[in-house]
């Protein structure tokens, strides 16, 4: 069970990277890596520890052992990394349709609904129609502070209680373990909790209770899933830039942006079970590289989402023809759990004849590969992350894969990857203008602000 980077295309003359750049990228790393290892070294950094961290897989295992065929519904209330880790492991681990199909077919699993936002129009139409005595909601906030989910937490909190519900049955907190609202308000309502480490961020955390303790309420096979981590976190512990996958990946991707003007960064699976990661991406990429250096210089590559082969059709022509400023990552996977043949019928029609005999995943592969190509050809570097199949020990790998390139990455721009500085002033403005105590100086800095002009409005 191998996962595999082939970066070729990102190679390529002209577009790609030359060979006395590639030439000097072992020694940038080495520099890299030393900056990594001294984070982890202090513990500032843990993520990829967790494949070690028997202590919250035992957490996990026993409520998933107690909640079995107790609930029909599990609900995250979360946002950002509470939602996104969670929501790419079921729609990559789950059958398509799983989460629509009776109790009996899903084997007694619960479904898993996931509010990652606070529209009410959404979270009104979804408390509507859950069975309460049958539901049981994790609210996932390592500080017990951000307003989205602490919104949400209170509407469900008010209908557990006019349902006359035992809380204790119908929440669970995932939280920091000492720090934080929700871990003293576990001990005042006498709710579970489960630990996420202080070391590890939000969108780090999927690895964590945050992710596994959802796919193990779920059916998916968490062990698996933290066993491919470990694989991949040793592969990415190698010094030599060439045998660290996660090394190369972060150091094209910085190259690309750097020296090639490729600010932005498609990340794009060739399958629907893995549509859900370029989200996952997408907020991983973003949120950790995207930052001010010490200098004040601006860093990080845009990272975007785009699905195989459904972006062939909507996307791609940009790729292709567009401005030269992007890398393109695929995904591929070799084996599926279904696959389809393609009826042989309408021989004298060229634009079907030809389809006889193929199958929908071979199709879909060599729309992948067609498309790499393309690219290449056009002088559009790009690399495919290859994978056997999808299945709980792939997608471990991949998601340490991915999270331990970031943290190659910032140390290669210059900037703290675990971090996100840039958020802070919009919920300070937030907290001003919901009346949260402590907030004076954000209010104060509010309403400094110049005020809307009726000129510019339309």
């Amino acid at each position: 069970m191998t996962l595999r980077l082939d970066y070729s295309n990102m190679m390529i003359s002209p577009g790609g990277v030359d060979q006395k750049t590639w030439g000097d990228a072992p020694k940038q790393f080495a520099a890299a890596k030393r900056g990594f290892d001294a984070l982890r070294g202090t513990g500032a950094v843990g993520f990829v520890d967790l494949p070690r961290e028997t202590k919250l897989l035992d957490q996990v295992s026993s409520f998933a052992s107690r909640a079995r065929g107790k609930y029909e519904d599990v609900v995250i209330l979360g946002i950002g990394g509470s939602a996104l880790g969670p929501i790419a492991l079921r729609t990559a681990l789950r059958p398509s349709g799983w989460n629509m199909l009776d109790e009996k077919a899903r084997d007694g699993f619960p479904r898993l609904q996931v509010l990652d936002n606070v529209d009410p129009e959404t979270i009104a139409a979804l408390v509507g129609r859950l069975r309460l005595s049958r539901t049981l909601f994790i609210v996932t906030s390592k500080s017990g502070g951000t307003a989205e989910t602490m919104a949400q937490f209170l509407i469900v909190h008010d209908r557990l209680v006019r349902d006359k519900l035992d809380l204790s049955q119908h929440l669970v907190f995932v939280t920091d373990p000492k720090q934080g609202a929700l871990r003293p308000l576990a001990e005042r309502l006498k709710v579970p909790a489960l630990d996420i480490p202080p070391n590890i961020g939000g969108r780090f955390s999927v690895l964590t209770p945050v992710g596994t303790l959802p796919a193990a309420l779920i059916g998916i096979d968490v062990k698996s899933l933290l066993s491919g981590a470990g694989e991949m976190a040793k592969r990415c512990e190698s010094a030599d830039l060439a045998s660290n996958p996660a090394a190369v990946y972060a150091m094209l991707q910085w190259l690309a942006d750097t020296q090639l003007r490729k600010s932005i960064a498609v990340f794009m699976p060739y399958s629907d079970p893995l549509r859900d990661f370029a989200g996952w991406f997408v907020q991983l990429w973003a949120e950790s590289l995207g930052k001010k250096r010490g200098d004040g210089t601006s860093v990080g590559s845009t990272p975007i989402a785009a699905l195989g082969a459904t972006d062939q059709h909507a996307q791609v022509q940009l790729f292709m023809e567009g401005p030269a400023d992007k890398t393109v990552t695929f995904v591929s996977v070799r084996e599926r759990a279904t696959d389809v043949k393609i009826p042989a019928a309408f021989p004298d029609v060229k634009e079907l004849g030809y389809l006889a005999g193929h199958s929908l995943g071979e199709l879909i592969d060599i729309e992948q590969r067609a498309t790499a190509g393309a690219l290449a050809k056009r002088g559009r570097p790009n690399m495919t992350i290859h994978l056997d199949r999808v299945d709980a020990g792939h997608v471990g790998q991949l998601m340490m894969l991915l999270e331990t390139a970031t943290g190659y990455a910032g140390q290669l721009y210059g900037i703290d990857a675990f971090n996100q500085p840039g958020v802070e002033l919009g919920k300070q403005f937030a907290y001003a203008l919901l009346g949260r105590p402590g907030a004076d100086d954000a209010k104060k800095e509010w309403e400094s602000l110049p005020k809307g002009d009726s000129r510019w409005t339309v």
